[in-house]
Formats: C-alpha cells, structure tokens, sequence
C-alpha cells in the first residue's frame, strides 16, 4: 500500500469515528431497523413513501459505516514530535497574513479528512494547505487558489 493510501489522524479524532462507528452499528442500525419495521406496517410498499424514505436513509446510514471502516482500515496516528518545530507540517498550527488585504488567519492543517474550514482546519491537500508545507516563519506563499492567486506571509508557526 502506497503512502498516499493511509489517512493520518490525530490521536483524538481516531477515537471520535471509533465510536462514531461503534455507535452507528450498534443504537443507530437498531434506530433505522424500527424505522422500516414502522414505514412497513403500514401497508403496501409499493406505494409507502415513508418505507421508500426509511430504505433510503440506510443506504446512506450503511454507506457511512463502510466509509468509517475504511479510514479507520487506513488510519495512522501523528506523532508531531518527529518533524522539525520551524517549519510548517501536518498539524502545524499557522498564523499568516494576506499579503493583498492584510488580513490575518490562523490555520490548523490536518488531513482531508478532518478538514473543517469553519473551525479553522485546512487539509495539507488543499491549495493553501498543500501550499504553506514545509516552509518557515517569515516566508513569502504565493498559492494558485480557485478564488485566484493569493499572497501569505506566515508570522508564527505552532
């Protein structure tokens, strides 16, 4: 299996989806098999969008299982301590200014996975992600983004 195979994950949310996924297997499997068992009491399936709606949302409900089970399959944990503190990496938590606006943002890269705009998490794959690894305080990152060309300027590195 080739690198780009495994999911790298901190320590807290590999536990987070083993008990997502212990719970959808267990209370959630038997929450959407009462859902059917329900749409099916009530009478002809053939015309029973309730029962339509229930199957459906298992497919999805099994769907997500299966995609749990496989990055937990492919999961490796982060040990940080063995890159080098002055340089940007995976978990590296990064403040950086906008060249062009002046505005600044602070920037935890994570893996896809665990990407989360909203919160601040940027996955290494990302343009900008992707664009500030493996360089130091004080450099200079132009980043091809969909919204156009970018400027940073990284201030801190944690």
């Amino acid at each position: 299996m080739s690198d780009t195979n495994f999911v790298y994950l901190t320590k807290e949310r590999l536990v987070e989806l083993e008990k997502e996924l212990q719970d959808m297997k267990t209370s959630g499997r038997k929450s959407i098999a009462a859902k059917i068992a329900e749409a099916r009491a009530h009478g002809d399936l053939s015309e029973n969008a309730e029962y339509d709606a229930a199957k459906e949302e298992q497919g999805l409900f099994e769907l997500r299982i299966s995609k749990l089970e496989s990055i937990l399959a492919r999961a490796r944990v982060i040990d940080t301590s063995q890159f080098p503190q002055d340089e940007v990496h995976i978990l590296s938590t990064v403040l950086v200014k906008n060249i062009n606006n002046q505005k600044t943002f602070t920037y935890l890269l994570v893996s896809p996975e665990e990407a989360d705009f909203q919160s601040g998490k940027i996955s290494i794959t990302s343009p900008v992600g992707h664009g500030l690894l493996g360089k130091k305080v004080g450099e200079k990152v132009k980043v091809k983004a969909p919204a156009g060309m970018l400027d940073f300027e990284i201030l801190s590195i944690k």
